[in-house]
């Protein structure tokens, strides 16, 4: 039986199965617009720190870490330590040496990012190797 004739032969009015439909499809519309809207955040991300590390290596390095760490989400917040933003810091707070918009502006989160992975591992790269070898950095 398909699915079509299975609805059918049920006996529920056809206008409560025909408004059934629209508010599943209506449903699955604003979901689907919900990853779009998180890819361009990202996105916008993901430019701003190409520009703000230039090093195109460097760049490569900081982008895996942070893929691997928030996915390019600002408010990537892990339920259970705590590490915030696209760098995972810990505690987020400690962003706020970069700039008061710390909990939302990506340059902040990146230019205090970039700056943690230079002075405990040299460079960008330096942590990327480190995260490589350990599972974080």
């Amino acid at each position: 039986m398909s699915a079509a004739s299975f609805l059918r032969s049920i006996a529920t009015p056809k206008k409560a199965l025909a408004g059934t439909a629209v508010a599943v499809a209506a449903a699955g519309s604003i979901f689907a617009a919900a990853p779009a809207q998180a890819a361009t955040t990202g996105a916008s991300a993901q430019a701003t720190a190409k520009k703000m590390i230039g090093d195109s290596a460097q760049y490569q390095c900081f982008s895996n870490i942070v893929e691997h760490e928030s996915g390019w989400d600002v408010n990537a917040t892990n339920s259970s330590s705590g590490a915030y933003g696209l760098v995972q810091a810990l505690p987020g707070s400690k962003m706020a040496s970069a700039g008061s918009d710390w909990k939302t502006n990506p340059a902040t989160q990146i230019e205090w990012g970039v700056d943690y992975m230079k002075d405990r591992y040299g460079s960008a790269c330096g942590a990327w190797n480190f995260w490589q070898a350990n599972g974080w950095y």
